[in-house]
């Protein structure tokens, strides 16, 4: 099977590994900035100066991209001749609304669709132990599922009738994110406010069965050593995910979020977009 991929930043870099590591697809990589996409040939993929290159002949085209913006542009708003039956797979976080386009936008091409959102960070996708998300028909969910199982753990593996409701429920996952990392942050605050030190606020919230035992084991000693430079999961993407999250939201209240994404937007300005999102922590 041959296999395009578009866009290897952080995740897509160790997606396409596991492609690799198959051994059963023929892979063409393309990325924007064409230095990323270099060591690859040496690991057996082929390289392709532009995407109507990296698509062409392919059955099957990954993408996984930066955000609606990025995917609309490769794909959508660049002429490709995609051959009919391909099967599109979009990795990206893209919000419901542009997956519903992507998903029209295929239909129209006569093309297969699939949006396969992961959940988790780099560590997990290193381990092959994501959650992914897979919208679309049964059909094209039955050619993905082979493909997106490479990086997915098997039981948080988790399929939607439309490609709208796998958007929508990566936004979900991330919420909890972004408002869990705020409430971390909050948290410890209050606790130093109490008298305790950060120390002693943390080894309480890390309590087993504690609501943010998670988000603290996590995150925790990215908060006690303000050391924010090994990132997971950038505060660029999880900033843009939150932005999704409050379109989506279209006037229900969502205090919560509004507080985590100030402090997202706050960390950038200080020169953190890059960093890991624990830099929200101020």
């Amino acid at each position: 099977m041959k296999i395009a991929f578009l866009g290897l930043g952080r995740m897509g870099r160790e997606l396409v590994r596991h492609l690799l590591a198959e051994g059963t697809y023929e892979v063409t990589v393309w990325n924007r900035t064409p230095a990323a996409a270099q060591p690859f040939a040496q690991q057996g993929a082929r390289v392709a100066s532009s995407v109507a290159e990296a698509v062409a002949g392919a059955e099957v085209v990954l993408t996984c991209l930066f955000g609606p913006d990025a995917v609309r542009q490769v794909m959508m708003d660049s002429g490709l001749a995609l051959a009919q039956n391909t099967l599109w797979i979009d990795i990206s976080t893209v919000g419901p609304q542009m997956a519903g386009e992507c998903e029209r936008w295929a239909v129209g091409q006569r093309i297969g669709y699939v949006h396969a959102p992961v959940l988790g960070s780099l560590g997990p996708a290193k381990a092959r132990d994501l959650g992914v998300l897979i919208g679309g028909s049964a059909t094209s969910r039955d050619r993905a599922r082979p493909i997106v199982s490479l990086w997915a753990d098997p039981e948080r593996i988790v399929e939607f009738d439309h490609a709208a409701k796998a958007a929508t429920g990566k936004l979900v996952v991330n919420y909890g994110l972004a408002v869990g990392m705020q409430a971390l942050v909050e948290a410890v605050r209050v606790g130093q406010a109490g008298g305790l030190t950060q120390d002693e606020a943390l080894g309480l919230v890390r309590l087993p069965k504690t609501p943010l035992s998670v988000i603290a084991g996590m995150k925790g000693a990215n908060l006690q050593s303000r050391d924010y430079s090994d990132s997971q999961f950038s505060t660029n993407a999880l900033a843009k995910d939150a932005d999704l999250m409050l379109s989506l939201a279209d006037g229900q209240a969502v205090p919560a979020l509004m507080a985590a994404f100030a402090s997202l937007e706050h960390a950038r300005r200080q020169g953190h977009g890059e960093d890991d999102f624990s830099s929200m922590a101020g």
